[in-house]
């Protein structure tokens, strides 16, 4: 077996398997744009809430005053 043999086996797996619904998705979108990205405004709406809780969590922090704010938090930072 060459690499050459082996790159296109590589090749011929990524065109017959793998990139196959994208393919599907790709027709999809000629006949309905937002049903061919609904995982993306379904991934861009779990950013967002996960995004809302981590600033929530932040604040939370924040106010209780846990947080180290100094400068040298980190030991690779300098020692004070």
């Amino acid at each position: 077996m060459t690499w050459k043999g082996f790159f296109e086996g590589i090749e011929s797996l990524a065109d017959a398997l793998l990139l196959t619904p994208l393919d599907a998705v790709r027709e999809f979108e000629l006949s309905n744009w937002w049903g061919a990205n609904l995982m993306t405004w379904v991934f861009i709406g779990i950013f967002f809430v996960a995004f809302y809780y981590w600033m929530k969590q932040l604040a939370q922090f924040n106010e209780r005053g846990e947080e180290d704010r100094s400068q040298t938090a980190h030991s690779y930072l300098g020692d004070s």
